[in-house]
């Protein structure tokens, strides 16, 4: 990222030296929601980077937020906690009402409203989004709301959803994804219980705080819809370009952790008499996952730099998380590699943070995802799906 941020970066890291290893892995047994941690970084403004300042945020670019989550992840914290809150923001800032805005950029700012929950999946739909099911239907001033949405993270700890819907009904000749809006829904409403809406946790091998979310004729204002009813998908695509520069950008962060982990141990531990890095037999494999990590970050800098010109990055958003997400695992092995049996033991971090970075191989979009993509829109093959 920008060496501008140089300051930032900073600031960040300070402020994880608070959270080192002995508490994610507490978290990590019972695997509970890192509360403090979240709180604190919304105190500290770190939430709200992409907020206008008119509305209580910092008014930064995506490489600002970016860079956070970047130093988040090479401090050997966990982002995706909270990443979300930073990542939807492109959503309602490209394509809500002043008024949208100006009831609820402040709150989110300011801690009062979290808006952490992202509603897009489904069961029976997986990433074929225009194959949604949950329906919107007007009733009045509301939106009835019906179906279910699953790895919705997050939501839990959310007040605030940003949610995919079908408001019209898809027909043959209608494209798949026509017909689909996004709504702003207030949880806090519903009470996360008996009025329509329920919330069940979802187990995983990592600690990600997923769930599955269920919508029993659960009703929104018509007020809550962002931008044009019908449009909802293309709205939410500008959101998920934001969604993977930052993944990717946290992704650059946990090979970081790994490649330093890996170069301080193996110039400290000694077998034979001699450190273990003196072997190229350790070095290639550290110095290839070094050399696959900066080609990512250069990749999230490209995607960064056409985001911020106001276009729409698609290709370079996806090989970023591509690439990053690839480059983040091998560092992974890598690490585990180098530490031999010491890096499954649970003291050292390197299992948790391997089992961490391991989902972005599949969400928030699968690897084989964007290589369709890239076939399609890129190159011109022919569609596969």
């Amino acid at each position: 990222m920008p060496s501008d941020y140089d300051n930032l970066r900073d600031a960040v890291a300070k402020f994880c030296s608070q959270y080192q290893g002995p508490y994610w892995r507490a978290l990590d047994r019972d695997m509970a929601y890192p509360t403090e941690f979240v709180e604190e970084l919304t105190k500290a403004g770190w939430l709200s980077v992409l907020i206008p300042e008119q509305y209580g945020g910092a008014g930064l670019p995506l490489s600002a937020a970016a860079a956070v989550l970047e130093e988040m992840q090479a401090q050997g914290c966990n982002g995706g906690a909270c990443h979300a809150q930073i990542y939807t923001m492109g959503t309602l800032l490209r394509h809500g009402s002043d008024a949208q805005k100006a009831k609820y950029l402040p709150e989110i700012a300011s801690g009062a409203l979290r808006l952490q929950a992202f509603g897009v999946t489904e069961p029976t739909s997986g990433t074929d989004t225009g194959a949604l099911k949950t329906t919107a239907v007007r009733d009045g001033n509301d939106f009835v709301i019906n179906g279910q949405k699953i790895w919705t993270s997050r939501a839990e700890h959310s007040d605030l959803m940003l949610l995919l819907v079908r408001t019209t009904p898809l027909n043959e000749g209608l494209k798949k994804t026509a017909g689909l809006s996004v709504l702003l829904v207030d949880m806090r409403a519903a009470q996360k219980k008996d009025k329509g809406l329920t919330i069940r946790p979802i187990r995983t091998m990592m600690n990600h705080a997923t769930t599955e979310v269920f919508f029993d004729n659960f009703r929104v204002p018509v007020e809550n819809l962002i931008g044009e009813e019908g449009k909802g998908f293309k709205y939410i695509l500008t959101g998920m370009n934001a969604e993977r520069i930052l993944i990717a950008a946290e992704c650059i962060g946990d090979a970081k952790w790994f490649i330093e982990k890996a170069t301080c141990y193996a110039k400290e531990r000694e077998v034979f008499g001699r450190p273990i890095g003196q072997n190229q037999g350790i070095q290639f494999p550290i110095a290839k996952a070094f050399t696959n990590m900066r080609a990512a970050e250069l990749m999230v800098k490209e995607a960064l730099r056409l985001y911020e010109l106001g276009e729409n990055p698609g290709a370079e958003a996806n090989m970023a998380k591509m690439l990053a997400a690839d480059a983040s695992f091998e560092a992974a092995n890598m690490c585990i590699q180098t530490y031999g049996g010491f890096g499954f033991a649970e003291e050292y971090d390197i299992e948790r943070k391997f089992r961490e970075t391991r989902l972005y191989q599949t969400a928030p979009i699968s690897t084989n995802l964007i290589l369709s993509y890239l076939s399609e829109h890129v190159l011109g093959l022919p569609r596969s799906y």
